[in-house]
């Protein structure tokens, strides 16, 4: 972990504790949150789990599974004589399923994905549906329009929040098609930061379109703008 990264964790701690006098009025409000809001609240699961036969960009090599060896034996650990069991994986990158795309995977200077903030886990949630238009064509490319359409129907869009499209691509993961498959203009993702300020957005592809030059991707993390790809269940998710 880089040195910023345990920065911004013991500075999120420090914000969450605060000192022993404010520990009890802080405590107070965060368990009065819990308990008005959270406890009642439906967690959705907007992530994929990683398997060996998930869907991957066809530039990176494929993942294995297999049993964890005994460096001292040679042999797989077992219930019946080491009392657990392990798995070992091997990852031929850290670009696949759910992720929090980091701009570092495009510009070395900007933050990695252990440098990202632990703020950026508490957000409003904005969901813009196209999927009625990525059914009569898989390569639809979410616009402006249908940013301002989303508006018309529940206001602006709040700054700092994420933006999620949803397509229902994901919903016949892991049988999708990773080389037709919505996306998001480059104008919609500049609209969305540079007029509305948002945090960053989010789209159920692995990629955010298809040009030969990532355009739409490119131009966000060569200027520090996360995203989230590999999104699933957004039709489980309300607009707002």
């Amino acid at each position: 972990m880089h040195i910023l990264s345990v920065a911004t964790v013991i500075f999120a701690c420090l914000l969450a504790t605060g000192s022993a006098e404010q520990a009890h009025a802080g405590q107070s409000r965060l368990w009065s949150a819990y308990d008005s809001v959270l406890s009642n609240a439906k967690y959705i699961d907007l992530t994929h789990t990683i398997e060996p036969a998930m869907p991957i960009w066809r530039g990176f090599g494929n993942i294995t599974f297999s049993q964890a060896v005994n460096k001292l034996t040679g042999k797989p650990f077992a219930y019946n004589k080491d009392l657990f069991v392990a798995n070992a994986y091997q990852l031929t990158t850290d670009q696949m399923g759910t992720q929090l795309d980091a701009p570092a995977h495009f510009n070395p200077y900007f933050a990695a994905s252990d440098e990202i903030p632990a703020t950026f886990a508490l957000r409003k949630l904005v969901v813009i549906d196209v999927s009625n238009k990525v059914a009569t064509n898989s390569s639809y490319a979410a616009s402006v329009d249908d940013v301002l359409e989303w508006e018309a129907k529940h206001g602006r869009i709040p700054q700092r929040s994420v933006v999620f499209v949803r397509s229902d691509w994901s919903k016949t993961w892991p049988s999708v098609d990773t080389d037709v498959f919505p996306q998001v203009l480059l104008e919609t993702v500049q609209f969305l930061h540079l007029q509305r300020s948002i945090l960053f957005h989010g789209h159920e592809p692995l990629d955010t379109d298809m040009t030969s030059d990532f355009a739409s991707e490119r131009w966000l993390l060569t200027r520090g703008y996360a995203q989230a790809e590999g999104v699933t269940n957004l039709h489980m998710v309300p607009p707002t």
